[in-house]
């Protein structure tokens, strides 16, 4: 199950990167989660509506590659797509591009909770919406 792939420009700024002039490596973390908000929308998620419903995502698990650094003034490109569906979770694999070349890559496994924090399993609506 791989849906359509979706992509983020990101443009590191000076306040991005650490001492040695490469993008600290939470950046890429927050990189990853603002493309997965824009992928969630872009698909037709409305996030606000669940969380007045009561539901919202979180991450379970991410799984990380740091492979090259970016710089000051990269334009990077964050690709995500959906990897895999099960009833309570889904899979989505990220990576963070400089052109072609792959810098950062993460599988991440997003859960749904209710306010109570519990787990819940993905409407049948929204997995249609997700798989498309």
């Amino acid at each position: 199950m791989m849906s359509e792939l979706k992509k983020f420009a990101v443009r590191v700024y000076y306040e991005d990167t650490d001492f040695s002039g490469n993008v600290y490596h939470a950046n890429y973390l927050k990189y990853c989660e603002r493309a997965r908000s824009d992928y969630l929308r872009v698909m037709g998620v409305d996030q606000t509506a669940m969380f007045a419903a009561g539901e919202a995502f979180v991450v379970r698990h991410m799984a990380c590659d740091f492979l090259r650094p970016a710089k000051f003034e990269d334009e990077l490109e964050v690709e995500t797509h959906l990897k895999a569906m099960t009833g309570a979770r889904f899979e989505l694999a990220q990576v963070v591009k400089r052109g072609g070349e792959i810098l950062f890559s993460a599988l991440v496994t997003v859960a749904i909770i209710d306010k109570s924090g519990r787990p819940k399993r993905i409407s049948a609506a929204l997995a249609e919406t997700l798989s498309r």
